[in-house]
């Protein structure tokens, strides 16, 4: 999927975060696009094979992502970096540590060592989604906020969560599992009619995972003017 081709796809998946893939190898190409075609919430934008191809679509397509691969035939991936627009997953078998240092230093985000499995490029991708999430939350983010959303970042995605001493670690899953389908942030009586329990309830499970790092915690501002908490998973 390349070109206009590919930005139509994007543009099918309505609000989905779009990737160009860059690889050189075809097939690997296609496998890594397939990867990120089958997570909800991403589309491939399109496919280069080369440093120039890669320079151009992501010029014409505009993408929120790339996997990016070191080793392109008419230039070195990393040379790329201080050009693209876009945030930066490096997907390459180059696993010297000069290269891993230079990719992160130069604005890569994550660093994947191929070959790797899908499962572990969904756990990167779904922690950038709830990573934008916290960003675009808000105007201006509170400390803790940024600090939520870097943890969104980095931090794995398979940990459950626990529920302070005087709460049901049950109703606590039920809540961690709610935020996790959301697609968006939900304010705490959202996720009270998700889970089925009180409001009051809600807010107080959800204070407990906020202050544990386990949801970034944003404000939204209703017709009112006045602010609304919003709860985003964001596990450890």
């Amino acid at each position: 999927m390349t070109g206009r081709a590919g930005a139509a796809a994007e543009r099918e998946g309505g609000s989905a975060i779009g990737v160009l893939v860059v690889d050189d190898d075809f097939r690997v190409a296609q496998v890594h696009a397939g990867f990120v075609a089958g997570l909800p919430g991403f589309a491939v934008t399109g496919l280069a094979h080369t440093a120039a191809e890669a320079r151009s679509m992501a010029a014409e397509l505009a993408p929120d992502l790339v996997l990016l691969d070191v080793y392109l035939p008419d230039e070195p991936g990393l040379a790329l970096l201080p050009e693209l627009a876009a945030d930066v997953i490096m997907a390459t078998a180059a696993a010297d540590p000069g290269t891993v240092r230079e990719a992160l230093a130069g604005g890569a985000l994550h660093y994947l060592v191929k070959p790797f499995t899908a499962a572990a490029l969904g756990e990167r991708l779904t922690a950038y989604a709830r990573y934008r999430a916290a960003l675009d939350g808000a105007d201006e983010l509170s400390q803790a906020a940024l600090d939520g959303a870097l943890r969104a970042l980095y931090a794995p995605l398979h940990a459950e969560p626990s529920a302070p001493k005087g709460q049901s670690p049950v109703t606590a899953r039920l809540i961690a599992e709610a935020l996790r389908a959301a697609d968006e942030p939900r304010s705490a009586a959202e996720v009270a009619d998700l889970v089925g329990i009180s409001r009051a309830t809600a807010q107080r499970y959800l204070a407990g995972l906020a202050q544990s790092g386990r949801v970034v915690v944003t404000l939204r501002y209703g017709a009112t003017g006045r602010p609304e908490h919003q709860y985003a998973w964001s596990p450890r």
